[in-house]
Order: C-alpha cells, then structure tokens, then sequence
C-alpha cells in the first residue's frame, strides 16, 4: 500500500508539471495572424538577378523566424509583389500593400530607381523604409524614419567609387586622364557625381563625360567614341545588361585603357560571370560582402549553406555572394528594433534603428545622417586568371582579388588592364 500511495503521488506530480509546462510551450510558439511584411521586389527585367537572390535570402530568414518564436510572438509572412525592374510600378504596389493588404509593416525592395520610387508614398504615410542597395536614396528627401543597407557611410556619392580612384592614384605612373559613361539613371548619375570629386582632388583631367540612354543594347558606339578621348582611366556606372553589353563591346573592339571598370552593376552576378568567363579579367569593380576570412561573420557561412542547397531550384544566383546575405540582413535589423521595442510603430521603430547596433550576417550595423551606414565598406577587386566559365573558380575567389580597403585585401593590382588580359 505505501509503494501504491508513491507511485500515485508520483503519477500526480509528473502530471501537475507537465500541465503547468504546456501553457508555456505553446507561448513560445509563433501563433495567430501572421504578422505581415510587405514589399517589391524585381523578379524580372534588368534588375531580376539580385532581386531573385535577396528574395531567397530574405525567405530564409522569414523560415528562420518562425522555426523559432516569430514576432512579437507571431508568426512573420512576406508579402511581396514583382516591380519588373520599372521604378513607375513601385508607388502602386505600397498604395496596395498598405491599403488592400493591410501589412503591418513594410521595407524596400532592391536598387536605386525602385527605391526612390517609393519615398513619395513613404514620407506621405510617415512609415519606416529599409531600402536594400540603394545609392544615396535619401540625399534630396533626407526623411528620418529612412535606413539604407548598403555600406556606402556617410557620403554614398563619394564612396561609392573611392576605392577605384585610390587604385588608380596609387599607380606609378599615376593616370593623368579619366573618362565617366554612365546609364540616364539614377544610381549611375549619382555614382558620377562623387566621381568628379575624386578627379577634381586628384587633379585628373576629365576627357570624356556622358551618359548613354537606359535602353541602349550597341555599346560599340559608345566604346569607340571613349577610345578617340584615349583616357588613362576608364569609369563605368551601368546596370547588368549595360555591363554584359560593354564588357562584350570592348573585348571586341580591343580597347585597352590603363584600368577600366569601377561601378558595373550586375559583375557581381554568379551567372553573368559565368557567362563573361575570360572577357572580365583585368576589370576593376566594387562589391559589398565576399566570403573572404575577414568577413566571415558569424551565422553567415551557415546560411549560405541553406541558401546554396536551394538555389539551382529556386533558379537564382548559385552561389549567393553578393546580395542574398544582405536580404537576410535586412529583415534581421527589422526583427531586432521590433524585438527590443516590442511594437510595430514606425516612429518608435525608427527611434531605435537611429540609434542601435545591430548583429547581422554582414557584420555590425550602425546607422548615421540620412540612415545611411556610419561607416563606408566598399570592396574594389580585380577579376584575374579566369580561364573558362566554370562556377568553381568562382566560388573559390581565387579569380576575385580584393584590393582596397587595406585590411581585407587578397592579393595585388595587376596594371595596366592589358597585363590582365
């Protein structure tokens, strides 16, 4: 009988704490209305190819966060609608999102254009606005609830093509003249203003400077008209199929300049530089996060490894370097300012991005004047030795040198751009 008694003590206090266990799981789980996050985002036209990988990026996080305790205790839901790479699609698709589909929140979707689109329809409704890779969005409307993921610091215009210029500067013999093409657009436009900056404190000679129409596809004309100005120095500002289209135009044409490249939109793209292959050595180009050691921040390495097992199926970007961190990243200084403040405000949301540091996949991220990064991180790399158009050499960035800024270099210029060929 006294075994009897314990064994039903036993039986009631296993069940008692199971009880008063449950109701603490099922607090933690992510559960009533999702909590929406709406946006565009290019799934076709020129910008398609960053604009799929973000999207991935971006839905890993979403699964991310709701394998674990949502939002606020919600589960979180992406709301997203393709804006065709066409800037005059993008103020329709945030009077939908806020108006028709009622999302809790909304964000930006990727590139310049897109970006600037959407501030009209962002300052009127006073919402906050993370824009993905845009270049000084906030410049002429300088609205405080905006917050830009690119790390571009205070001075985007500028930084945008420092690195180039303190490659090409560093030279010996230093270039003496420089030419600027660029698409009518707005990234490339304003790319080009911090460009004359550079040249006017280098004391540089400008011989060539002139835009090109967005929907130019023969480059040849414009390659030929720069070789009659003859520069040392060669900047280009153009989105990806403008690259493809000039990097094709002077292989062809066999135009040498002492360095070319500097602001090409879309070399960043796995499958473009498979598909340039050899046609890129020698090219100078920024971009914004490599696998390299000193960026292997932490739970970056990891999500590539999600992101790389889905990408051949999903039809991105294979190997994911260039945009799809920042995706995830984007939605992680969200899901910190929603998590530390409790609420879906925009003000007070806004409040704390103004004045946080964040932990992402990219790194540390600190805003400063106009929500752009406190601090620039641009990186300036030279294609090198590529030898076909396989996806290995790619991956391994032995055919990606960086070069500048100094304490992520890989490896060394190789000038002039004819010794690269």
């Amino acid at each position: 009988m006294v075994r009897q008694r314990e064994n039903i003590v036993a039986t009631c206090l296993v069940s008692t704490l199971l009880a008063l266990a449950a109701p603490a799981a099922e607090a933690q789980a992510p559960s009533g209305e999702p909590l929406r996050i709406g946006y565009g985002i290019s799934q076709t036209g020129g910008l398609a190819p960053n604009g799929k990988s973000a999207l991935l990026g971006q839905k890993i996080w979403e699964e991310d966060v709701n394998a674990k305790d949502g939002l606020l205790g919600r589960p979180v839901k992406l709301i997203y609608y393709d804006n065709q790479s066409n800037p005059a699609t993008v103020p329709a698709i945030y009077e939908k999102l806020l108006d028709v589909d009622k999302v809790d929140i909304i964000i930006g979707g990727y590139g310049t254009n897109v970006l600037a689109s959407a501030m009209p329809v962002v300052i009127q409704r006073q919402k906050l606005f993370i824009g993905l890779f845009g270049l000084a969005v906030n410049a002429e409307f300088s609205y405080p609830k905006y917050f830009s993921m690119i790390p571009l610091g205070p001075n985007p215009k500028s930084a945008q093509t420092k690195g180039f210029f303190d490659i090409a500067t560093a030279q010996n013999p230093k270039p003496q003249t420089v030419a600027i093409v660029a698409a009518d657009l707005e990234f490339a436009i304003n790319a080009s203003e911090g460009a004359r900056e550079h040249v006017k404190a280098a004391a540089l000679k400008i011989v060539y400077d002139r835009r090109y129409p967005p929907a130019t596809t023969d480059f040849a004309p414009v390659v030929r008209a720069i070789q009659a100005a003859n520069p040392d120095v060669l900047l280009i500002l153009s989105y990806p199929p403008d690259s493809v289209g000039m990097v094709r135009a002077i292989n062809e044409i066999g135009y040498k300049p002492k360095m070319i490249g500097g602001g090409m939109v879309g070399l960043q793209a796995t499958a473009i530089k498979m598909q340039l292959g050899p046609l890129l050595n020698g090219f100078v180009n920024f971009d914004y996060w490599l696998p390299i050691e000193k960026m292997n921040f932490p739970g970056v390495s990891e999500f590539l490894t999600k992101y790389q097992a889905r990408a051949q199926q999903e039809g991105v970007d294979a190997l994911g370097y260039h945009i799809a961190p920042w995706g995830y990243s984007q939605l992680q200084v969200l899901q910190q300012a929603v998590a530390a403040t409790k609420s879906l405000d925009d003000n007070k949301l806004a409040d704390y991005i103004r004045k946080s540091t964040f932990k992402t996949l990219v790194g540390d991220v600190k805003f400063g004047p106009q929500g752009e990064w406190a601090e620039s991180r641009v990186l300036e790399l030279q294609f090198q030795h590529i030898r076909g158009n396989d996806l290995g050499q790619f991956k391994d960035l032995s055919t990606q040198v960086v070069i500048v800024p100094a304490q992520y270099k890989s490896g060394d210029m190789i000038y002039p751009y004819e010794m690269a060929k």
